[in-house]
This record gives structure tokens, sequence and C-alpha cells, in this order.
């Protein structure tokens, strides 16, 4: 514990962002760091409870009062080799984690909670800056090949991990570049690609190979990856987006959230893309369905593209800006969040549902809304009804879809392999994994439904320890 009384007298202070006015003409990560001092006074905050609840938050089961009282005493490498031993990026959540450790902080029952994401990032970049992160190839070889196929935060740590215990490892990936959503998915804003790069660079070094531009079951089949391989790990996420089944649909200018993220990061990276094919918010009315992180991500990105305005509509109604009674410490609050690109120039509203889209020679013009009441029904299910009279009509020259994502893509792959699926549509495993072909693992969204990238690396770590275990017998 790095000072007993610290969680009494030093406050918490965050890095917070870069100015508005300069972020906004950029795609540079928007998050500012502390110096090293301010660092060790907010790692000195860690009460090192006796229970620490947010070991129990964490999906990875980070250990945050141990590496916290390391950075304090400025043993930086015993710090990073801490965070490391559950997590395999943290130079990743470190950056785009909610923190769910954070909430389920002690010191947040009445106070502000510890810094933990920010400190994470820090003490991880602290330790590439100093040279402790370097390749370390498994001493020796079990002869076991494995098949990852999918390169998001999930394949990822499988990847890493089972490499780790000496299989041989490949990863492929259907896109261009490794990295899954993590690379075409999150905005640069939120998460440098160079850092996916960086970490790739370590994995390489460590073995694994990696296949881009392969879509496995077409480029690759499935009998010659069932014989090539000693067992395959599913880890393609869940790429069937929930779509807006109304009037006007089909009207141009109306597009799933992921088209314009992928395609913004992907000239981001230098791509090319014709003036036909470019989704683009200059100087349009912008329409975002949806009030979840893509839709924020949507956000951020329609501003940089200098749309003339945003709005941002949610079917749910605003949630309260504390925790209410009947969701206690020290479970996930469900409060409002603003985000960076929420500040950054954007209208939110709450309670409105889309009747339809209206267009003129064929491209999306307007949206009709109205708003919506939620009350219980006898049984104690929320019934949504519309609020009569409510309509009305919002610009919208381009919209974009955020509901979400309902099941991983089961043409193709999925049904070649003959998988079973569970009743909302995702792989169906067991304990350890495994599908209902055997030596065919899958870990992840593909499994468990969209859901954050910390809960997928965890996925990812537990599909990891089965596999090991299968390919012993």
């Amino acid at each position: 514990m790095g000072d007993p009384k610290s969680f009494m007298i030093v406050p918490r202070k965050d890095s917070g962002y870069r100015p508005k006015n300069e972020r906004i003409f950029d795609y540079g990560e928007v998050e500012q760091t502390l110096n090293d001092e301010d660092r060790r006074l907010q790692a000195s905050r860690c009460m090192a409870c006796g229970t620490p609840f947010c070991h129990w938050g964490c999906p990875v089961g980070s250990t945050i009062p141990e590496w916290q009282d390391a950075l304090y005493r400025k043993e930086d490498r015993e710090a990073y080799e801490i965070l490391h031993s559950t997590n395999s990026f943290p130079e990743f959540t470190g950056r785009v984690c909610p923190a769910l450790c954070e909430k389920s902080c002690v010191l947040a029952i009445h106070s502000d909670a510890v810094t933990i994401r920010e400190n994470e990032c820090s003490v991880v970049e602290n330790a590439f800056e100093k040279g402790y992160i370097k390749p370390t190839p498994p001493s020796f070889r079990t002869g076991k090949k494995v098949a990852v196929i999918g390169s998001g935060p999930s394949g990822l740590s499988v990847a890493d991990l089972l490499n780790r215990d000496g299989h041989k490892v490949t990863v492929y990936e259907k896109n261009e570049s490794i990295g899954g959503l993590l690379r075409l998915g999150i905005p640069d804003y939120k998460l440098s690609k160079t850092l996916i790069d960086r970490r790739l660079e370590i994995f390489k070094a460590e073995g694994i190979d990696f296949k881009t531009n392969v879509c496995v079951g077409k480029d690759l089949t499935k009998d010659e990856l069932l014989s090539q391989y000693d067992a395959v790990v599913l880890s393609m996420g869940a790429g069937s987006p929930r779509d807006l089944k109304v009037e006007g649909r089909e009207l141009k200018g109306v597009h799933y959230a992921l088209e314009l993220l992928q395609q913004q990061n992907r000239i981001n990276s230098g791509k090319k893309v014709s003036a036909k094919d470019r989704i683009c918010a200059e100087g349009k009315h912008v329409l975002i369905i949806g009030g979840g992180d893509t839709g924020s991500d949507c956000v951020g990105t329609s501003i940089r593209q200098k749309a003339l305005s945003v709005t941002q509509i949610e079917i749910m109604p605003k949630p309260p800006e504390e925790r209410q009674a009947n969701n206690p410490w020290p479970y996930w609050p469900n409060v409002l969040r603003t985000s960076s690109a929420h500040l950054e120039g954007c209208t939110r509203r709450w309670s409105l549902s889309t009747k339809r889209l209206i267009g003129e020679n064929g491209a999306v013009k307007q949206a009709e809304v109205v708003k919506v009441e939620w009350t219980k029904g006898e049984k104690g299910r929320w019934m949504m009804c519309e609020v009569p009279g409510s309509s009305e009509i919002i610009p919208a020259e381009l919209i974009l879809i955020c509901m979400g994502f309902t099941q991983p893509v089961h043409n193709g792959l999925l049904d070649e392999l003959g998988v079973d699926y569970d009743a909302r549509g995702n792989v169906k495993v067991n304990e350890q994994k495994q599908t209902s072909v055997n030596k065919v693992f899958a870990a992840g969204d593909v499994e468990k439904g969209a859901s954050l990238v910390v809960r997928a690396i965890q996925e990812g770590r537990v599909a990891a320890a089965s596999v090991s275990e299968f390919l012993k017998k």
C-alpha cells in the first residue's frame, strides 16, 4: 500500500483531453497523459483493500492493488509484469476499456475511485519506453498446430497464450490487416493503430504466423483446415449488425456504423477510396441511431469529417446522472455517460423511435421519429408505446445505424463446419469452450455475443487454457 492516508488527502486527478478546437481536426489520440509524479500520487490512493472489488469487477482479474503499489514504489518492471500476467494487451484496455474496475472500487462508495485505467496505460507505455517489453519465444515446441480464425482481441489473446505454451499458432484474418475491430472498428482518436503494430512485431518475433486476406471456408476450405491443424479456435466476432426495418431503409446515405468507421480507418492508414464509394459527413446533417459506444464513435468521426450537424437518438429513456437505489455499488452503474466525442458538439436525445426515412431522388433527406414511453406490464416486463401526436421530422442526409450486433455470421465457415448454435444464434460451447465439432473451439463475441474488448481478451484466455489441455490428450 503506497500511503495509508493518500486516499483521504490526495484528490483524484484525470489526464483529460486535448483541447476540443485542436483534436476535432485530426485523428490523433484525444487523451492526454499525466507526469510520472502525478501517476505515483494517483497510485498511492489505492487502499489495498482486504477484499479488492476492483479485482472482482475486472473481467481479466487484474491484481490491481499489487501493480498500483509497484507503480508507487517506482518498480516499473514489476508493475508491468504483474499487469501483463492477466492481460496480454494492457495498452489496449488502458485506452478503450470502460473501466469496470473503477466502478467497483471501494473508494467509489463515497468518493472518487482510484485512477486505474489511466495508470494501467501509463505502466505499459513506460515499460515499452524503457525496453522491458521484448520478444520471449517459447523455449520448446510441442509439435501441435493450432489455427485461430479471426484476429480481434479474443483471437490475439488465444494466439498469445497458445504460443507461450509451445504450440505452433497460425492466425487467419479475412481483412487486409491484423486486429479485427481493434484495427478497423475503433477510431484512431481512441486507439492509435501503431500500438497494434507494435504488439504484432513482438508476436511475430515470438513465432506466431499471421495470414491476412484469407477467408477461411472459401480460400482455405473446411476440410483443409481440419486436416492441417490439431485444433481450431473460432474467434470471428459477432458480425451480424441489427438492422433498422423501416420504410426508406434502402435509400442512399443510410449505412451501418461499421461501414463508416472501417472506411475512415482504412483512409487514415493510407488506403484510397473512390468518390463513388466514399461515405462522408462533410456538409451534411447526420443522424446516428443508437446510443452506445459505437454511436459515440460515429459522432466523433462525423465531427472530424466536418458534418453540418450531428444528432444521436436512443430508443431507451435518458439514464440518471447518479446511481439509483436498485443499482447499488459494486455493480456497473447504469448512469448517463458522456464521451469525448459528445463533448465535441452533438445533440443527444432519448426515448425516440424511428418511424420512416424520407428521401429525395433516391437519397435520404429526413427521418420521421416519434416519442415513446416505457412502462411495466402485468408480468413485470418493460413495454414500449408511442406517445400520440409526438411525431416530428429530423433533417438527415447521412444516417448511421448503431443498434448493436445480433450474432456471428452463419453463412460460410460456421455453417460448413456444422457447429451448433445457441438460442441467440451464437456458437454453442461447453465450459471448456468446445463446440459440437471435434477439436473446434470458440472464444469471444462469436460465442458470447457482442461485448467489451476486455471481456473478449478474457474469453480468449479461457479458450487457450482449454485448447492446451485438449492437446495434451
